[in-house]
């Protein structure tokens, strides 16, 4: 009787880690326009060392609730996990780049392996000056998203398309970072896009 009660009990214990594990690998997702760090690394098989973000470009999830928590400065992109460690590797600014142009209109596509109920999509941007050399910190982003869509909890459908404007006055090698919320977890997911702007 013991012995029962105590499997009992520890299936109990077990099934709430079961269901928010469960929960939380049902959404996946990246951004592909711009292309992200881990898109690079999944179209181009060949490009150098990017490890097992490479099979998995859509788990780069997070804590939520960026910028007050989330991932720690220094490791934003792989969304501090170590195994995606190289997405924060600068590479000494030599990340592929998406061509924009300041002040003009931009199409933002995402793919998702599955969808799932959100609160809200965030774009940031790096600060006039920043240094593409290092591994992004909070202090080189901009303090506000340059666009946010809210979601209200609605599931995007893979392909989901978002219409935004290119900062004026940015000019160079930028990084665009990517946060989607999760409605019903409390988890985001991260998304670091290289971009190259041209001035208005």
């Amino acid at each position: 009787m013991r012995v029962r009660t105590k499997l009992a009990m520890a299936v109990a214990l077990a099934l709430p880690a079961f269901a928010l594990s469960s929960q939380q690998a049902s959404a996946h997702g990246w951004s592909v326009q711009p292309a992200d760090r881990q898109s690079t690394c999944a179209d181009q098989g060949s490009y150098a060392e990017c490890g097992d973000i490479m099979y998995e470009p859509q788990s780069v999830e997070a804590p939520k609730g960026f910028p007050e928590s989330g991932p720690a400065d220094g490791s934003i992109c792989s969304g501090g996990i170590e195994r995606f460690a190289q997405l924060d590797d600068p590479r000494d600014g030599n990340w592929p780049t998406t061509k924009l142009t300041a002040g003009q209109g931009y199409t933002f596509e995402w793919t998702f392996t599955a969808e799932h109920s959100t609160d809200k999509f965030e774009y940031f941007i790096t600060k006039d000056g920043w240094d593409p050399t290092k591994p992004l910190t909070r202090d080189d982003l901009e303090p506000e998203p340059f666009l946010t869509v809210p979601m209200n909890g609605d599931k995007p459908t893979s392909g989901l398309s978002q219409a935004g404007t290119i900062p004026t006055g940015k000019s160079g090698h930028h990084l665009i970072l990517s946060v989607w919320t999760v409605a019903d977890t409390a988890n985001a997911f991260y998304s670091c896009s290289d971009v190259d702007i041209t001035a208005a």
